[in-house]
């Protein structure tokens, strides 16, 4: 045997060789990510049968699809002689510095992964958190969006809502009115009393049970106060504000019930001069 049939034996050895691997990888990552997807098809099922929240599943799902993957290509590599020990050191390293350089981003979606599995509030409850306060229009994983009142839309970061206290006004169906009203220290306690428990008697609106409060809360400066308790279906909180503090009004001043404000009594003393 020469010693060119030797070295295209060799070749051919190293030729069978590599195709062989080059087969072996593209059978693993084909495999691999046939595998993958029928993984993420079973999560996606499994996450949407225990009713985690649409965005939520989407994310948690592509990210899972995206670590299969990667396994799959570093295994695939392998088989091409690819010293993967390194290849995964690389990319622990960069995951490392995107994770430091996204350190605010990664506390959003933290926060808004809480958010959205523990359900402190829901689109169209009305929030205060996060140093505003609306309607809530739309929870993403970053941040959730608030629209005022006045509809001016506010976009508040998700850690900043999870840092603080979180108000909402919507979840429970029933609230209550804390009103307070003012009446002369000469005016009769009992008759102001009775008249505004005949408002609330007659606004069909407030709830029997727990039954409306009517109390003297405290001597002030200029009028004795009352508060005024009743309780009302939270959509109904505003619209019955409004007409029952319009409503007391007229009737006190119908019945001669003054409704104090707060006076100021100034002497001037005249120096004549010599």
């Amino acid at each position: 045997m020469t010693l060119d049939d030797i070295n295209l034996t060799f070749l051919a050895e190293m030729a069978t060789e590599y195709a062989v691997g080059i087969l072996t990888a593209l059978l693993i990552f084909v495999l691999g990510r046939w595998l993958a997807g029928r993984l993420r098809t079973f999560l996606r099922r499994g996450l949407n049968r225990s009713k985690i929240d649409t965005t939520l599943t989407g994310f948690l799902v592509n990210i899972a699809y995206a670590l299969m993957l990667t396994f799959v290509v570093i295994a695939a590599l392998s088989q091409l002689g690819v010293e993967t020990a390194s290849l995964a050191a690389l990319l622990a390293a960069a995951g490392l510095a995107i994770g430091l350089a996204l350190q605010g981003s990664l506390s959003n979606f933290a926060s808004g992964v809480l958010i959205i599995l523990f359900r402190p509030f829901a689109k169209g409850h009305y929030i205060e958190a996060g140093g505003a306060a609306g309607t809530v229009d739309d929870i993403n994983i970053f941040t959730t969006l608030l629209k005022t009142p006045d509809n001016c839309r506010v976009v508040v970061p998700n850690s900043a809502i999870t840092a603080g206290p979180i108000k909402n006004y919507s979840a429970e169906p029933t609230r209550r009115l804390d009103l307070a009203i003012g009446v002369g220290y000469d005016d009769d306690l009992k008759k102001a009393k009775s008249i505004l428990e005949d408002v609330l008697a007659k606004e069909t609106r407030l709830l029997k049970d727990p039954e409306p409060v009517v109390a003297v809360s405290e001597l002030g400066d200029s009028s004795v106060n009352f508060v005024v308790r009743p309780w009302v279906a939270s959509e109904d909180y505003w619209a019955v504000r409004f007409d029952l503090m319009q409503a007391m009004k007229e009737r006190l001043d119908e019945e001669g019930i003054s409704i104090p404000y707060p006076q100021r009594e100034v002497t001037v003393i005249e120096k004549k001069s010599a």
